[in-house]
């Protein structure tokens, strides 16, 4: 598997200026072609002085012709497209995505309440809900290193949780980075353990056969699911922190917890859909 589009969902804010350059990042280690999308919404003025007309589109082409030269000298080689849409932005972005082959989206969260702040912030948690490709997403106000080091696999009861794999081992293998393989023991009890160490070490099979180098982290939560998920990658040292889109109440990533992953996550969230659910055969 290649990722061969990155889609950068870009506002000109801070927050989609964090998001650029790990997308960045990721083309020079991936060969992939990359994508600066804004989206123009009727009645917002997306951070760009607007005056009416043409000349409000020119200068959003401007500033996109700018973040297409910053990408240009950090990574000269790579492709760069600017494209401007119009509609709404979650459905415009994901719309454009599922038309790029192998395509990832990659955005920018605003400041300590996640989706609930900002133009770009507003629209993360319905891009999530709907996307049938990957996205990664980050807060503005997170320094972290963009190359990745230790990539964090949390393993749940869900028959799905091994999709994830499939991109953590391709960008582990891009950036020569260790996987710690996470076994959530939630709920805590016997029948739960046994599931989780078998899919720990299909997980770690998975690594093996990708010739990625591994560890497997069983971890007992009681209570606090998030907080104890998200305390056990930082004391890992991850940089990133792979999971599922998943609906299953005994998941982390269900709906309950999302909100509280994307406002407090102090790392970049690589978030894959369920390709059974949404259709795909990739």
């Amino acid at each position: 598997m290649k990722n061969k589009n990155i889609i950068v969902g870009v506002d000109f804010s801070n927050s989609s200026l964090n998001a650029l350059r790990h997308a960045i990042s990721i083309a020079i280690k991936t060969g992939a072609d990359m994508h600066l999308v804004w989206v123009k919404t009727p009645g917002v003025s997306n951070n760009i002085t607007e005056d009416g007309g043409d000349n409000y589109i020119h200068k959003v082409q401007a500033s996109l012709d700018e973040w297409k030269n910053m990408c240009k000298l950090e990574s000269p080689e790579t492709e760069v497209n600017t494209v401007i849409l119009e509609g709404k932005v979650h459905a415009e972005m994901n719309k454009y995505a599922a038309n790029q082959p192998n395509a990832i989206i990659v955005m920018g969260t605003h400041g300590t309440s996640g989706f609930e702040e900002g133009y770009i912030g507003n629209n993360v948690y319905r891009l999530i809900k709907d996307s049938s490709v990957p996205i990664l997403i980050m807060r503005e106000n997170i320094e972290i290193k963009r190359d990745l080091h230790n990539i964090y696999a949390p393993i749940d009861l869900s028959f799905e949780t091994l999709q994830k794999m499939r991109y953590a081992t391709y960008l582990a293998k891009c950036f020569a980075a260790k996987i710690s393989i996470a076994g959530i023991y939630y709920p805590n009890n016997t029948d739960t353990r046994h599931i989780i160490n078998v899919q720990m070490r299909h997980a770690a099979d998975m690594c093996e056969d990708a010739n990625v180098r591994h560890e497997m982290y069983p971890l007992t939560v009681q209570d606090n699911l998030v907080q104890n998920l998200l305390n056990h990658a930082n004391t890992l040292d991850s940089n990133l922190i792979v999971i599922m889109r998943e609906e299953n109440e005994t998941d982390f990533t269900s709906n309950a917890h999302m909100r509280e992953i994307l406002s407090t996550s102090k790392m970049p969230l690589l978030i894959v859909p369920n390709y059974t659910a949404v259709g795909l055969g990739r």
